[in-house]
């Protein structure tokens, strides 16, 4: 097998990891990936009020941004009762009021809302209340909860992971030029970093106005939308980021510019070279910060240490991850790149591998905040397997350690040219004078490529490298996939509220009845198994499953079902059955407004004149 062969399919299966790895960023990001949760209601969900309110509140797990329109009340047919524009009760961020018009008549309300969390994640849903008694409604919760357009939410997925990757390749490939050498290859690392952040930047500040916003594609230009944007924390913080890489690109010019040389470190004036140093550490903590001050550090327990602490742990992905990638394309462009130089780079990795470890467990401790939401939760599950990708880096790192421990700075890469071809003699005719321009470009490179392959001990450390950095393209989604995931200590908190088991836990078991019927003509016997999934106050399934006396399914022209709670006397409350298969029927969405013992009618119609009504108990919790 060829060398060329291997590199050709490592490449294709980094990239395969990739296409995978993004196609879970975005295809996999569903509202639940959401931050701030809504913890209580008032009036509650499902809830039947004697008197109508005077307003409406939402509590939530952390503090909310709001707009215009991130409150509405619709009454049963669809018109909006509220008055005013959202705000905070007493200031308290994680709240949202509105007024509502006038007196409410009776029936069923239904609230829809939407917001951005203080990490910068929008959040939205709706639910219903009643006023006297709840009554047939016009609005379907499904249709007026607000979530993000699928197509917009792909596009802000892969402008994320983008993100990311280009200030790893920025940042570490300016810190490796520094170290070991600012070869053309590592420049090409650095400058692809800038370009790739720059180009996400600026598409994660066009599509935050729909993203947060509910709205399509269409609405990317909206100038109102980026106005709004503009006036947010996440907004500022996308601009910010984009004035800094202003001044990364001066930086950029400067590195490789006239104090760049191509045979090891940068050699320069000690004031230079510190000041140098000094103003790229201000460059790249400042690029880091925009994350700190806009997403997880910026809310939660003890915001302010978390931040600078998120901008050392990126810095620390950075170094190691960047300079990982620039020493890959050094090895593999043949540049020089000495054994003293692989060794200064190990000793800044192990550095940053181990203010990763200080920053991370902080981190793990903040965003978890119990040993249960490892496993008990989407966040901390998810932080397993970057974990896991941690330790296998580490691993890979020892094999590289030990190619480097043989590396000698004579061998063949770094002190062997290829000799060059000798020049033909000049041509009149320029198109066959630039064809065999290119011949002898082509002889170079080959000639480069068989004296950098002959060096068994580069090779080795070339693959090794190449091995680090393709876990590394997958440790960098799984992290990107971390920050879009509500932290185990924030979906524990709005458990605790709401009473919600967390995610990956049972849920409440569903409630089964089983009903006999007889509608006294032919065929008119049989039995009903009607399933309320779950058997919780709020939005259920409700399943009915005909069969007759041999236990066969059978099909009905008619059967309706109802639910009503006389001690409070509510209802009866009817759903609109619908036939999935013979013999069974269904409605989702379903919303039984309070737990207690409810009165289940069960009507069966076999025959334009055969019916019968059936009665039994269910209880609610």
């Amino acid at each position: 097998m060829s060398r060329t062969g291997t590199a050709r399919r490592a490449g294709a299966l980094l990239g395969a990891l990739l296409a995978a790895l993004l196609c879970t960023l975005t295809l996999g990001a569903t509202p639940a990936s959401a931050h701030a949760a809504l913890t209580a209601t008032d009036p509650a969900d499902g809830s039947v009020a004697a008197t109508a309110p005077r307003q409406v509140t939402l509590t939530f797990s952390e503090g909310v941004l709001l707009g215009a329109d991130s409150v509405r009340v619709l009454d049963p047919r669809g018109g909006r009762v509220d008055e005013g524009a959202p705000h905070h009760a007493d200031g308290r961020s994680e709240t949202a009021v509105v007024a509502l018009r006038g007196q409410l008549a009776d029936g069923t309300y239904t609230v829809a809302w939407q917001a951005v969390s203080a990490d910068s994640h929008p959040v939205a849903g709706a639910f219903t209340f009643s006023v006297g008694a709840p009554s047939a409604t016009t609005v379907s919760v499904d249709s007026v909860a607000q979530h993000t357009d699928a197509a917009v939410s792909a596009f802000y997925g892969i402008g994320r992971y983008a993100a990311y990757g280009g200030f790893v390749l920025l940042v570490g490939g300016c810190v490796f030029a520094g170290l070991c050498g600012a070869s053309r290859a590592v420049q090409r690392v650095a400058v692809g970093g800038w370009v790739a952040l720059f180009a996400s930047t600026t598409a994660l500040l066009l599509l935050r106005g729909a993203y947060t916003g509910g709205k399509g594609l269409g609405s990317v230009a909206d100038l109102t939308l980026l106005t709004g944007v503009l006036a947010t924390k996440p907004g500022v913080a996308l601009l910010s980021r984009l004035l800094l890489l202003s001044a990364a690109a001066v930086f950029l010019a400067v590195l490789f510019g006239s104090f760049a040389r191509e045979d090891g470190p940068v050699e320069r004036g000690r004031a230079v070279a510190y000041g140098l140093g000094a103003g790229g550490a201000v460059v790249a903590s400042g690029l880091a910060a925009t994350w700190a001050l806009a997403e997880h550090a910026s809310a939660g327990v003890q915001a302010w240490l978390a931040m600078p602490v998120d901008v050392v742990h990126l810095l620390g992905v950075a170094v190691w991850l960047g300079g990982l990638a620039a020493l890959l394309a050094a090895l593999w462009s043949g540049a020089a790149v000495g054994r003293t130089a692989v060794l200064r780079f190990s000793r800044a990795a192990f550095v940053s591998v181990c203010v990763l470890v200080a920053t991370g467990v902080y981190q793990s401790w903040r965003q978890l905040g119990s040993f249960g939401a490892l496993t008990g939760t989407s966040y901390g599950r998810t932080l397993l397997v970057k974990v896991g990708l941690v330790v296998v880096m580490v691993t890979l790192a020892a094999v590289s350690r030990r190619w480097t421990g043989r590396l000698t700075d004579g061998s063949t890469t770094a002190r062997r040219t290829p000799a060059r071809p000798a020049a033909p003699a000049p041509s009149a005719d320029p198109v066959r004078a630039a064809q065999l321009a290119r011949q002898r470009a082509a002889q170079e490179k080959a000639a480069g490529r068989r004296v950098r392959d002959a060096d068994a001990t580069r090779t080795g450390l070339r693959r090794a490298v190449l091995a680090e950095a393709a876990v590394a393209a997958v440790l960098l989604a799984v992290t990107t996939l971390l920050t879009s995931t509500q932290p185990g200590r924030a979906e524990a908190e709005a458990r605790r509220a709401t009473g919600r088991p967390a995610s990956g836990q049972a849920t409440a078991a569903p409630a089964e009845v089983r009903i006999p019927y007889d509608t006294g003509g032919k065929g008119g016997r049989g039995t009903a198994v009607v399933t309320l999934d779950p058997a919780r106050a709020g939005a259920t399934t409700v399943t009915v499953t005909l069969t007759d006396d041999s236990g066969r399914r059978v099909d009905v022209p008619e059967l309706t079902l109802s639910l009503t709670e006389k001690a409070k006397r509510i209802g009866p409350l009817r759903t609109t059955l619908e036939r999935q298969s013979t013999g069974q029927w269904r409605a989702t969405g379903f919303r039984v407004p309070m737990a207690g013992d409810w009165q289940l009618s069960l009507t069966v119609r076999t025959s334009d004149i055969d019916q019968v009504t059936e009665i039994e108990n269910v209880k609610i919790t």
